[in-house]
Protein backbone atom coordinates (compact mmCIF):
# COMPACT_ATOMS: atom_id res chain seq x y z
CA UNK A 1 0.00 0.00 0.00
CA UNK A 2 1.37 3.62 -0.90
CA UNK A 3 -0.10 4.68 2.31
CA UNK A 4 3.31 5.78 3.61
CA UNK A 5 4.26 7.48 0.55
CA UNK A 6 1.18 9.91 0.41
CA UNK A 7 1.30 10.47 3.90
CA UNK A 8 4.74 11.60 3.80
CA UNK A 9 4.63 13.40 0.46
CA UNK A 10 1.81 15.83 2.43
CA UNK A 11 3.93 15.77 5.92
CA UNK A 12 2.19 14.75 7.87
CA UNK A 13 2.49 12.14 10.75
CA UNK A 14 0.38 8.98 11.31
CA UNK A 15 -1.03 10.67 14.37
CA UNK A 16 -2.35 13.65 12.22
CA UNK A 17 -3.55 11.12 9.79
CA UNK A 18 -4.82 9.27 12.23
CA UNK A 19 -6.65 11.98 14.35
CA UNK A 20 -8.09 13.33 10.93
CA UNK A 21 -10.10 9.94 10.33
CA UNK A 22 -10.83 9.70 13.68
CA UNK A 23 -8.89 6.39 13.49
CA UNK A 24 -5.91 4.62 15.70
CA UNK A 25 -2.06 5.71 15.17
CA UNK A 26 -1.60 2.07 15.72
CA UNK A 27 -3.99 0.68 13.06
CA UNK A 28 -1.93 3.34 10.36
CA UNK A 29 1.24 1.92 11.51
CA UNK A 30 0.37 -1.62 10.80
CA UNK A 31 -1.15 -0.53 7.51
CA UNK A 32 2.35 1.13 6.52
CA UNK A 33 3.90 -1.75 7.76
CA UNK A 34 1.85 -4.44 5.82
CA UNK A 35 0.95 -5.58 9.13
CA UNK A 36 -2.64 -5.36 8.88
CA UNK A 37 -5.25 -4.83 5.42
CA UNK A 38 -7.66 -2.35 5.80
CA UNK A 39 -11.24 -2.90 5.21
CA UNK A 40 -13.42 -1.71 2.50
CA UNK A 41 -14.28 1.45 4.33
CA UNK A 42 -11.14 2.40 5.88
CA UNK A 43 -9.91 2.42 2.30
CA UNK A 44 -12.67 4.60 0.83
CA UNK A 45 -11.88 7.11 3.81
CA UNK A 46 -8.09 6.85 3.03
CA UNK A 47 -8.67 7.43 -0.70
CA UNK A 48 -10.75 10.18 -0.03
CA UNK A 49 -8.62 11.90 2.25
CA UNK A 50 -5.68 11.92 -0.07
CA UNK A 51 -8.04 12.19 -3.84
CA UNK A 52 -6.73 8.98 -5.48
CA UNK A 53 -8.45 6.29 -6.63
CA UNK A 54 -8.35 2.49 -4.46
CA UNK A 55 -6.24 0.73 -6.75
CA UNK A 56 -3.62 3.59 -6.98
CA UNK A 57 -3.11 3.11 -2.94
CA UNK A 58 -3.39 -0.26 -3.29
CA UNK A 59 -0.71 -0.64 -6.00
CA UNK A 60 -2.70 -1.87 -8.79
CA UNK A 61 -1.94 0.93 -10.61
CA UNK A 62 0.34 4.24 -11.03
CA UNK A 63 -2.07 6.63 -12.11
CA UNK A 64 -3.26 8.64 -8.87
CA UNK A 65 -6.54 10.10 -10.66
CA UNK A 66 -10.17 8.98 -9.86
CA UNK A 67 -12.01 7.52 -12.60
CA UNK A 68 -16.04 8.93 -12.40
Amino acid sequence: MRLSELRKKRGISQLKLAMDLNMNQNSISRYENGEREADYATLIKLADYFDVSIDYLLGRTDKPEINR
